[in-house]
């Protein structure tokens, strides 16, 4: 009977056929002198160039190997979303497959979770790209850093380690997966980060183009909701309607004064503004609701309960 795995490297695949052998190779390479059990999820997004194939083949002969396939192309963080969901290890890396990032690293990854963190995210500090792709990313992630208040070099770099406790409250959708670190630390997660290797890619095309700029950041504003938000909406669009009806007080006042129908007419518009926005905040309260007590989710996460007789 097999060992249950420790570790579940997890690795989107979307036509990487002539980096796929070498990947395995690797990753075997990094992880068996580690002496813990390990498996690779291999997730097939959709690919048409031959590595579904491989994935097959890879799977038939090596026992530590998951082959996931999708029925079509859903994403990178679809992939990655289902490779989270199958992983049993208590330990869960998610890892590129275009060999850009090093499976040598895990190792030195894996003891600095050790020293008591749950994240530890990947840092390329020597990126082996183009201006035209590092440029955007560095201000992207001072953005991110702004925004989310979580202070990484490198929020999207994939190699990373989580535990998987860390990954229980996180769903992913769009491109969700470069926000699991901040939305972790929403809910208390230590997170770090490493140096790590990153090499030129040998074979096939980038997936990432500056048109993926505008999805993060559409993510970018739902993830600040959500942190911010969640469990209160009401408060967000609260603060919003106050604004808008104290304009609406304001506008009206210089409209009775000078007798201008326009400035009435903004404060019309100003009151309208402000019901809807209280109205969709108490919707938004009510689906808030729903959705934790639907699921059973709760708005808090336990370290630890002590002093307490352990119940059969």
């Amino acid at each position: 009977m097999s060992l249950t795995p420790e570790i579940s490297v997890v690795v989107p695949v979307y036509n990487e056929v002539d980096n796929l052998p070498e990947l395995h190779r690797q990753l075997t390479a990094a992880l068996t002198p580690l002496g813990r059990p390990y498996e690779l999820l291999l997730v097939d997004d959709g690919s048409h160039d031959g590595s579904r194939e491989v994935l097959q083949r890879l799977a038939a002969e090596d026992p530590a190997v998951v082959a996931l396939l999708f029925r079509r192309n859903f994403g990178q963080t679809a992939a990655m979303q289902a490779g989270f969901d199958h992983a049993r290890g208590a330990l869960i890396i998610p890892l590129d497959a275009d060999l850009q990032n090093d499976p040598a690293d895990i190792p030195r990854l894996l003891a600095k979770l050790d020293e008591g963190y749950d994240i530890v995210c990947g840092w390329r500090a020597n990126r082996q790209e183009g201006a035209l792709r590092k440029v955007p990313s560095r201000l992207a992630n001072r953005l991110l850093v702004r925004v989310t208040g979580v202070d990484i070099h490198d929020t999207g770099c994939t190699l990373k380690v989580f535990r998987r406790e860390t990954l229980e409250p996180v769903r992913l959708y769009g491109q969700l997966h470069r926000f699991i670190p901040a939305i972790a630390s929403a809910y208390g997660a230590r997170i770090t980060e490493l140096p790590v290797t990153h090499h030129p890619r040998r074979f096939g095309e980038s997936k990432y183009g500056i048109g993926r700029t505008t999805k993060v950041i559409l993510d970018l504003m739902l993830v600040k909701f959500l942190l911010a938000s969640l469990c209160r909406p009401i408060h967000a669009f609260g603060r919003w309607a106050l604004l808008s009806w104290a304009l609406s007080l304001g506008s009206g006042l210089v409209g009775l004064l000078a007798g201008s129908g326009q400035w009435l007419l903004a404060a019309l518009i100003f009151l309208t503004l402000g019901a809807q926005l209280i109205g969709t905040g108490i919707v938004a309260e009510l689906l808030t609701r729903v959705y934790h007590e639907g699921t059973g989710r709760r708005t808090y996460r336990l370290a630890a309960v002590l002093g307490r007789a352990e119940e059969s």
